[in-house]
């Protein structure tokens, strides 16, 4: 039997390389798509979300739209990494499918109620604004969850939002406190030092993967302002993957080296780590470990993984 998913996406360009990848993974079936506002609006997220689904080519789960706003904090947009509509600005836009009209944290919680224990898992790309809501909702039917798997975290590295605080979370710091401190048995967090070094996508990676098939070639495309911006930050065309390196952690585990469970608190104070994720990694304050870290994959490992799902 294939795995349940749900899918909680803020839907950029590197959320349409997941999204892509976890759609043509034969081995899951995803049953929603819950969109949430970060890199770009829920709106446009929404839309990019179904334009993704589109291009996949494989089959089409339902899309429901979530918060449209951060928790406590006001919305600071990833235009200058994405693109003004999160996909580089090339025109993409859905031709064929629209949005379901039900609420996607609403939507999640009644599916998550009618599972068995253990009989779907939760992917979360974007900023947890929706998983939050849903915990307060009705943490039970959350807990009922077999793995929360979230993009978040500088993991045991350095920030790219911030220099200590990841975007996803730094976005809505309060959000992700909630879910750190829900006392969920596996959270588990896929950093974005899991997506850099051996682990970026090198110019012969993006060559490979653009001229191998028409999706290759979307989910590249659509990535040419992260690419831009990389070069004066990398010092080459190299792409570093965050969504797609949580979505192989979550459906290909084969490729995690590191990934180890720790006390783990986000800080919401008005300071310069606010929103940053801080790992107990020596156990110096004695407490209970409450999420998993994965801050390191097997590079190979995981590009093939990348290659398979979108040939």
């Amino acid at each position: 039997m294939k795995k349940k998913l749900i899918i909680d996406t803020d839907c950029g360009s590197d959320d349409a390389m997941a999204i892509a990848m976890a759609l043509n993974d034969p081995k899951y079936e995803i049953i929603m798509f819950s969109t949430v506002s970060g890199n770009v609006h829920v709106t446009q997220a929404t839309q990019n979300t179904l334009s993704t689904i589109e291009h996949a080519g494989s089959y089409e789960p339902p899309v429901y739209v979530g918060a449209d706003h951060m928790l406590l904090r006001n919305m600071v947009y990833a235009h200058e990494t994405h693109g003004n509509d999160g996909m580089g600005d090339i025109g993409i836009v859905p031709t064929r499918l629209t949005a379901e009209n039900e609420n996607s944290v609403i939507k999640m919680v009644e599916l998550l109620e009618a599972s068995q224990d253990g009989e779907i898992d939760i992917i979360a790309i974007g900023p947890l604004t929706n998983i939050a809501l849903a915990i307060r909702l009705n943490l039970d039917a959350v807990k009922k969850a077999g793995r929360i798997v979230v993009m978040g975290t500088a993991g045991l590295g350095r920030g790219n939002a911030s220099p200590v605080a990841e975007f996803n979370i730094w976005q809505d710091p309060e959000s992700a406190k909630i879910v750190t401190e829900a006392g969920l048995d596996n959270l588990i967090y896929v950093g974005w030092d899991a997506s850099l070094g051996k682990s970026m996508l090198t110019p012969e990676d993006i060559k490979k993967i653009k001229s191998e098939s028409t999706l290759g070639k979307f989910t590249i495309d659509v990535n040419k302002d992260l690419l831009e911006m990389n070069v004066k930050r990398f010092g080459g065309e190299y792409l570093d993957m965050a969504d797609p390196s949580a979505i192989a952690a979550a459906l290909y585990p084969d490729c995690i080296v590191d990934c180890d469970k720790y006390y783990c608190e986000v800080d919401t104070n008005k300071g310069p780590s606010y929103g940053a994720m801080l790992v107990d990694v020596n156990n110096v304050l004695g407490k209970e470990p409450n999420a998993y870290i994965c801050s390191k994959l097997d590079p190979q490992l995981y590009k093939n993984y990348i290659f398979k799902t979108l040939a």
